[in-house]
């Protein structure tokens, strides 16, 4: 039995979905001035981001996962993933690297996590809840680990 890919497509074409895209479009700064004295600094167009991938059902598998051997929940996830790097945006790999929740989105939080010294996946702050999560800007619905707070939560 095949088990379920830990990442979903996002659709990217409907006009008014926003990716996040670091700095604006291409066709805005490909004839200025400043950018013909130095062609070197325009780089290539095809970037390293990838568009349209959303891992929220890799975070809420590692978050079910929490207790358990770390080895067995790597090998099980990477073997249901694209690639290994979004394992390691909730899990930390040293010990400066903990936090006590990391931002997914726009305004999805979920719990930091790190594997201890017997190799057990665990919460950076386990007492954190939603219940007790700062609201970072009053027009929006938050969620902590899929929970949603806030102010539009109604």
């Amino acid at each position: 039995m095949e088990k379920n890919l830990l990442y979903r497509k996002v659709n990217t074409r409907t006009w008014g979905v926003h990716d996040n895209s670091p700095g604006g479009d291409y066709r805005d700064q490909r004839h200025t001035k400043a950018e013909r004295r130095n062609e070197a600094s325009r780089g290539s167009m095809h970037g390293t981001h990838r568009h349209g991938l959303d891992y929220t059902p890799l975070f809420r598998f590692l978050l079910s996962r929490v207790g358990r051997r770390w080895d067995e929940t790597l090998r099980e996830a990477v073997s249901r993933l694209d690639r290994p790097d979004p394992v390691f945006w909730l899990v930390a790999q040293r010990e400066s690297e903990k936090q006590d929740f990391v931002r997914t989105d726009e305004s999805s939080y979920f719990s930091g996590l790190f594997v201890d010294e017997q190799g057990i996946l665990a919460i950076v702050a386990p007492e954190l809840t939603a219940a007790n999560m700062q609201t970072f800007c009053r027009c929006c619905t938050h969620s902590f680990n899929g929970i949603p707070y806030g102010q539009g939560k109604d």
